[in-house]
């Protein structure tokens, strides 16, 4: 992965405010090789945050950039898309953003099929905002607002995005960067709504509260619990039990892209007769 990635940055704005050892450089890093990869241009790309850690990567980078509401950067997204539908518009926010505040909205991005890439920086726990439980907290690891650990059931990213429609859907971690990386570039490259479930880690937030606050620590607790999809046939159920599987799961070029369906029915209502 040597890549002169500082190109895509906003160097001024360094040093980055992230924790040291925080996995959200990571997966941005990985999103910006994939981005060089494939030869994209500055000009050509929007990336789009909510609130967040994770959505504090939008004012690093050199593209065009919007950092919307909490919870509000896939509807944003889905605007500049159906504006600019030449440009690569991609979301970059966490999972409290996108899969709590912003579930509703999740759910019709992916049901709709618009070309976004949606990048869920899933690291257990809100960050920023005082590391509250969110849908994706793993049952019973402790967070500020269950002390005591978390009685929600959480949700599967991969699932929930496969349930809503979306027509590429992957999972990697920041435990495999190169990995996460390839499923990045497969999903920026998708002609549809892309997610990929990028397992993260806050050792701050999640970690001090889960005596795993060693950032290299939750890095391997984080691959310690995931198992390729390649791999799993070969396991026994009791070596997959507590495991979440990584790799691609959907990779659907059947569905009409929602852009390319609207410009068509624009241009069907404005047909004489």
């Amino acid at each position: 992965m040597s890549v002169d990635y500082s190109k895509y940055l906003r160097n001024e704005k360094l040093p980055l405010s992230w924790c040291p050892g925080c996995g959200t450089g990571t997966v941005l890093k990985a999103l910006l090789i994939a981005i060089d990869e494939l030869g994209w241009k500055k000009d050509d790309i929007v990336l789009v945050s909510g609130i967040g850690c994770a959505a504090r990567g939008a004012g690093y980078v050199d593209f065009h950039t919007f950092h919307t509401l909490h919870g509000r950067a896939i509807p944003a997204a889905t605007a500049i898309k159906m504006c600019h539908p030449h440009m690569h518009v991609i979301v970059f926010s966490g999972d409290g953003d996108m899969m709590a505040i912003g579930g509703n909205h999740f759910i019709h991005g992916c049901r709709r099929n618009v070309d976004l890439t949606l990048i869920v920086v899933d690291n257990w726990i809100y960050g920023m905002t005082g590391g509250q439980y969110s849908p994706l907290t793993p049952t019973g690891s402790k967070a500020s607002t269950m002390p005591r650990g978390n009685i929600d059931p959480t949700f599967d990213v991969v699932e929930l995005a496969r349930g809503a429609g979306a027509t590429f859907v992957a999972r990697g971690s920041v435990a495999e960067p190169v990995l996460l990386k390839t499923y990045i570039k497969k999903g920026l490259a998708h002609a549809g709504t892309s997610v990929i479930d990028a397992l993260s880690n806050c050792h701050v937030q999640f970690g001090r509260r889960n005596k795993l606050n060693d950032p290299v620590k939750l890095v391997h607790h984080i691959k310690d619990s995931t198992v390729r999809r390649s791999a799993m046939a070969k396991m026994k159920p009791e070596e997959l039990a507590g495991k979440l599987a990584t790799g691609i799961f959907v990779e659907d070029t059947s569905k009409k892209e929602y852009t390319r369906a609207y410009r068509e029915l624009v241009k069907m209502a404005q047909s004489p007769g």
